[in-house]
């Protein structure tokens, strides 16, 4: 497999936020970048909405959304820009779902979840969205799955998830959804569970092997890799940063035995990772003091082993990013506060 030489990537500072802010959700649609609500240095939610256009290097600050929130859900369906739930400014979960027009600039509100959440985690497939999770009202979790109808703008329930959580990561792979760990209460989770679009029936998979709060996770063409994260200690031991990688075949259907020359060179959490022009790349995040990080590096699918990359200009943690037109786009996140930063990891050629 030939991939790009790590010498071959750089970073790019873009145009900066207008706001600096955490815990904003970014999404793609129609050749541009929209970043969604977030917090401020106060930790208030905001309504604040912009868009990236790269030929110009520019964010234009959009209408405000109409119920400002931290944390939502985002999904694209073609022109417009669907919104849910979330942190709003109460500190409470939110059942309200807001849709952005891109074309007609304007936004409108739709049928609620059918129950309020924040840290869902959202799929899209066939002009279908589907909601995994969420932390209630009552701060527990739940395994409720929910799909949006958008053309008839109505709410289903469909089987709940075995294991209920919140703040999941999900992917869609061979028409079903991946849910792999997450959150109850402080507690991470290492259950893996497939849920089948087409027969509408959860399996449960072998679970995650490390047991870890704040990793990553990232899907490639071949596997599913668990990165990092914040590692629970026994008895009254602190909880420690790892650098653990453990790699789930999806031919064989199982967790390759890990090795240790496949952990990354820094241990880390709450950090940004990608599948990035045939590489999984992970950069900031916190580190052992604990500090923000700004080091970067990049796994070789040949060699398995984790290469060096140039470093994050602003070093930070808790990032909103997105694979964007052949560049992984960091933006935002805490440094000493909340960040306007926005940074763009791209090949020389790009």
């Amino acid at each position: 497999m030939s991939v790009p030489s790590t010498k071959s990537f750089h970073w790019q500072s873009l145009a900066p936020l207008a706001i600096g802010r955490v815990y904003c959700a970014p999404v793609e649609s129609g050749g541009r970048l929209y970043l969604i609500g977030g917090c401020d240095e106060s930790g208030a939610p905001m309504n604040v909405c912009e868009a990236y256009t790269p030929e110009a290097n520019q964010w234009t600050t959009l209408p405000p959304m109409p119920t400002a929130r931290a944390g939502a859900a985002v999904a694209a369906l073609g022109k417009r820009v669907l919104v849910m739930g979330g942190m709003g400014v109460h500190q409470n979960p939110l059942s309200t779902v807001e849709m952005y027009n891109v074309e007609e600039g304007k936004w409108e509100k739709k049928k609620p979840l059918l129950e309020a959440a924040m840290g869902i985690s959202a799929i899209v497939k066939d002009c279908q969205v589907y909601a995994v999770g969420g932390m209630g009202s009552d701060t527990f979790p739940r395994g409720h799955l929910q799909q949006y109808d958008v053309r008839n703008d109505a709410w289903h329930a469909l089987h709940a998830m075995p294991t209920p959580r919140y703040a999941a990561s999900a992917f869609f792979h061979a028409g079903k959804i991946h849910v792999f760990g997450g959150r109850q209460a402080k507690n991470p989770v290492t259950a893996f569970e497939v849920f089948d679009t087409e027969t509408r029936v959860w399996s449960r998979f072998p679970s995650v092997p490390c047991r870890r709060s704040f990793s990553s996770y990232v899907m490639t063409e071949t596997s599913f890799l668990s990165l990092g994260g914040l590692q629970q200690a026994r008895g009254y031991k602190k909880p420690k940063f790892v650098k653990n990688v453990e790699v789930f075949d999806i031919e064989q259907g199982g967790w390759t035995k890990n090795t240790r020359h496949l952990n990354m060179k820094t241990k880390r959490a709450d950090f940004v990772a990608a599948y990035l022009q045939g590489r999984v790349v992970v950069a900031g995040g916190l580190g052992d003091q604990p500090s923000v990080l700004s080091s970067a590096e990049a796994l070789h699918p040949v060699k398995n082993r984790w290469e060096r990359l140039p470093p994050m200009p602003t070093a930070r943690c808790t990032c909103a990013a997105a694979v964007f037109r052949n560049s992984l786009v960091v933006m935002g996140g805490v440094a000493q506060a909340p960040s306007n930063a926005v940074e763009a990891l791209c090949l020389a050629d790009s």
